[in-house]
């Protein structure tokens, strides 16, 4: 169990890129010329409160994205919060019926399916580099611009922009959660959308890679980056070129451009996502935050936490 008294002052490896803002901005600047792109179909669901649908929208790149979408059973003339849910590495947006409280609560639910995961959302990232256990690598053999996460996070913004522009939805009152992948998610997308109010971020991923890699990733989430070194560059000649690429999608970077209200929860004896990484991207947060340790878990099911955190979303 790491102390964190001796990390209050830690701020993460590696270096920002000069161009890192202009990255993002040009990136956000281009979102926003393009069109929401949106289709909602109802399906079949058995609920007192809550109507269900598909919802999909194409990304600048031509992707077709998906995200379940939960309203209350009558919208007309109401404004209700929004929520957006974001998963873990490599699954869905789960259970259409696990949304059925926060719609009850008052809650507009939109829960994406991150691309070419387990959800429906289709990845058409082109690469000729290679995929090695995973998607923090795909696309970075050809420099930032064609990162699978960049997409990724920008489709998170996009979704975010839909859920705001609706006019049964309070753009003021948006919130954010997700745990592991899904809390790194909420994290990018409070970054890139300063807008949303609130998030819950559970341990999140995509932090802090050099550090990651110096703690021995092999077995934790990252261990994609050390495969990539065995097998693409076992003498390591292309390392800071590779750790320069994935700073433009390591959340340390992004977190200062966050104006949400953080709530932070981390197991302090995680071996799949290590707290020293999630703590580079925590302390670089300069919006109110609360940081949420539980002392005696790791990248689990965590106790406790939700009725602590019962009521943040207000």
């Amino acid at each position: 169990m790491i102390d964190l008294s001796k990390l209050e002052d830690y701020k993460g490896t590696g270096n920002k890129p000069a161009d890192f803002d202009d990255y993002w901005d040009k990136a956000l600047a281009e979102l926003a010329d393009f069109p929401l792109n949106y289709e909602l179909t109802e399906i079949a669901f058995k609920s007192n409160v809550a109507r269900a649908y598909h919802l999909w929208f194409t990304a600048p790149d031509g992707a077709r994205i998906h995200a379940q979408f939960l309203t209350p059973k009558e919208t007309t003339g109401k404004k209700f919060k929004g929520l957006l849910q974001f998963h873990g590495y490599h699954g869905d947006s789960g259970d259409w019926v696990d949304k059925i409280g926060a719609v009850a609560e008052g809650f507009v639910v939109a829960a994406l399916d991150a691309r070419g995961q387990g959800g429906l959302s289709e990845d058409n990232t082109v690469t000729a580099g290679g995929v090695m256990k995973g998607l923090i690598i795909r696309g970075m053999e050809e420099g930032a611009d064609n990162l699978y996460y960049k997409r990724v996070f920008l489709d998170c913004a996009h979704l975010a922009k839909i859920l705001m522009s609706l006019d049964f939805v309070d753009e003021t009152r948006v919130f954010a959660q997700g745990a592991s992948q899904g809390g790194a998610l909420t994290i990018a997308c409070a970054a890139l959308v300063p807008e949303i109010k609130k998030v819950i971020a559970t341990y999140p991923f995509l932090c802090d890679y050099r550090k990651a890699y110096n703690l021995g990733a092999q077995t934790s989430a990252f261990e994609e980056i050390p495969y990539w070194f065995q097998f693409r560059d076992p003498l390591h000649k292309q390392e800071n070129e590779i750790f320069e690429t994935l700073s433009y999608i390591d959340l340390q970077h992004l977190a200062p451009r966050i104006k949400a209200e953080v709530a932070w929860v981390m197991g302090l004896q995680d071996e799949v996502v290590p707290p020293e990484t999630q703590l580079s991207a925590y302390l670089n947060i300069t919006s109110k935050k609360q940081l949420i340790p539980v002392y005696e878990y790791g990248h689990e099911y965590l106790p406790k936490v939700s009725d602590n955190l019962q009521g943040f979303f207000e």
